[in-house]
Formats: C-alpha cells, structure tokens, sequence
C-alpha cells in the first residue's frame, strides 16, 4: 500500500473542507457545494466525453478501475535487479550459460527470467534484445493508454465545470427581473466549475503524475535487466557488466550500492 498517495489524498479533501468552513457559522455552509445538476453535468459530462474516447466500453470501466494502482506500491528495486544480475553473470563466467537455466527457477522476476530462458536457448543477441523490447514496448503502450485516460479526464473536467457554469448563467440572466434569485444562481452556476477543478487537481492529474513516475520506474529496471542479459550473453566481464549497469543510478545510489552487500541468489 502506497500510504503517501492515500494520505495526500485525503488531507486534500480535508483541507478543501476546512477552508469552506473557516469562518461560517456552522457545518451546514457544505450545503452551499452541493447540487444535483451541476454534478450530473460535471461529472455525468466528462465521463460520458471520455467513454466516447475509449475504444469499448470494458476499456473504459478497465481505466476507471485503474484508479487503485495509485495506492500500490511498484515493486522495483533497480539495485537488487544489478546485484542479481551480476551474480547470475558470475555463475555463468564460472559454470557456462547452460547453469543459468536452474537459477532461472529462483528469479521472481518473469522478465528477467525470459531473457534468461533465451539466453539458455542459445538464441540470437540481436533477437533477445527485439523480443525482450517488444515485450517492454508493449508494457509502455499499456501504461500510456491507462495514463492517457486520466489526462482526457483531467481536460474533460474543468471543461464541462464551465459548460455547467454557462448552463447556470444563462438561467440567471432569464430571471433578472426578479433581483432576489440572482445570488443564488450565480452560486449554483459557479459551483460546476468547482467541481470541475476539483475532479481536474484533486484526482486526475495527481493519478496522471503517479502513475507516469511509477510507468518511469518499470521501464527503467526492465532496461537494466535486457543490457545486463546482453552482456551476460556476450561474455562480458562482471566487474565491466555492474559499471555498465551502475549508470543507470544516481550517484548517491551507486554508492550505496557500493557499500551494501548483496544476498547470493543460487
């Protein structure tokens, strides 16, 4: 569980809430954020907006649910994917590639152990590499698409929270005969953008930005995993393949990586 992302969302709302009650005499001000039709338009629009978007409906109720991901962790660990790999490049400087073949059944990572299979297999470098970025691609074309999701929704809001916003407007304007009613039509009429800038800032885009960090992170442990297996497959020295690999981390963390002492897979 991603307690960060539970937790800021919840502290949003919290603080959303507190500002409307600061200063008003009573709970009964959240009354004033509520209605019906300006919800219905806001949020029934965007939805709607981006069904049409999507390309079936099981797509769409698929990207809505993606809304969990936020909360879940990623389980990633570019520094522990440099140590296996460098053992597994050790074992086969020392007992030949065929070895890697039972090592392969104690990897938790099904891409890693991919590779390693095609290693085993005796296949092509050049068609380890097309397979396994393939298979990358594929993973990246899946993220974009849930991303892509959130960022049509995130435009849709504050869009149709305007839309409300005309709605509203023009109503008032066809009562302005009667002063008393146009205080609380403007209210209603602005609280669609509200919604809309809510649904936008509160929910979509912090999913759009998590789920693109979190989409960051995979792709770059799988393109760790194919340059070491690559340079497993050629032969290449252990010392030479943690270097090439220790590129791909921060400064700080190639130091602590240095430091840590990493646990023997085999």
């Amino acid at each position: 569980m991603d307690f960060a992302s539970l937790i800021g969302l919840i502290l949003c709302g919290v603080i959303v809430i507190a500002g409307i009650l600061s200063g008003q005499s009573g709970p009964g001000v959240l009354f004033n954020f509520y209605d019906l039709s300006s919800i219905m338009i806001t949020f029934g629009g965007s939805l709607c907006c981006v069904l049409i978007m999507s390309p079936s409906p099981k797509g769409f109720i698929d990207n809505l649910k993606s809304f969990t991901l936020v909360f879940k962790t990623v389980p990633s660990n570019e520094e522990q994917t440099i140590k296996d790999i460098i053992e597994l490049s050790g074992v086969a400087r020392k007992n030949g590639l065929l070895s890697l073949e039972e090592i392969s059944g104690k990897l938790d990572d099904e891409f890693m152990k991919k590779g390693v299979l095609l290693i085993v297999d005796g296949t092509d470098p050049e068609l380890i590499r097309s397979i396994l970025e393939t298979d990358l691609n594929c993973i990246e074309a899946r993220h974009s698409n849930t991303i892509g999701f959130w960022e049509s929704l995130a435009s849709m809001g504050p869009a149709w929270g305007m839309i409300g916003t005309l709605i509203g407007l023009i109503n008032m304007l066809k009562q302005m005969s009667d002063v008393t009613t146009i205080g609380p039509n403007m209210a209603v009429a602005l609280v669609t953008t509200f919604y809309g800038s809510m649904l936008a800032n509160w929910i979509c885009i912090p999913i759009v930005t998590k789920l693109k960090a979190n989409n960051t992170k995979e792709i770059m442990v799988k393109e760790v995993t194919i340059e070491g297996l690559l340079s497993i497959n050629a032969g290449e020295n252990p010392r030479v393949i943690e270097e090439k690999l220790k590129s791909f981390l921060s400064p700080s963390r190639r130091n602590a990586l240095m430091d840590e002492g990493g646990e023997d897979i085999v």
